[in-house]
């Protein structure tokens, strides 16, 4: 596994799978403008910096803790509010997809407050 992570150029396992986090995120915002026909600007802006903070923790960049904590205040507001609004007009479970929608929403938020907890507290370790 070392070897793997020294070919890729890779400092930090850790800062890896949070980079991962980020660059599905961006995918995710990336489709989400595409599907709304490009109505829906802030999915692009939030896609522009998951990529961003997928590049910096992939490369553990000083300015990674900016970056992670500058988006961390936008894009949880924006999945708690969506979150809300749509458990309000389809309930949780009233069919599988939305259900999963709903997960997808939890599990975004609750993997953005720990990679905003995980590198606040590991700050020093970036260069």
């Amino acid at each position: 596994m070392a070897k793997v992570l020294s070919t890729l150029k890779i400092k930090r396992l850790d800062t890896l799978l949070l980079a991962v986090f980020y660059l599905v995120a961006g995918v995710a915002n990336i489709s989400m403008l595409v599907l709304s026909n490009f109505d829906f600007m802030p999915a692009g802006a939030f896609a522009v910096l998951s990529f961003i903070a997928a590049y910096v923790l992939w490369t553990t960049k000083k300015w990674a803790v900016w970056i992670v904590t500058i988006l961390f205040f936008p894009a949880a507001t924006l999945s708690v509010a969506t979150l809300y609004f749509s458990v309000r007009v389809y309930t949780f479970f009233p069919s599988i997809e939305i259900l999963l929608f709903h997960l997808a929403l939890v599990f975004y938020a609750v993997l953005s407050f720990v990679s905003l907890i995980y590198v606040a507290a590991k700050r020093k370790t970036f260069q």
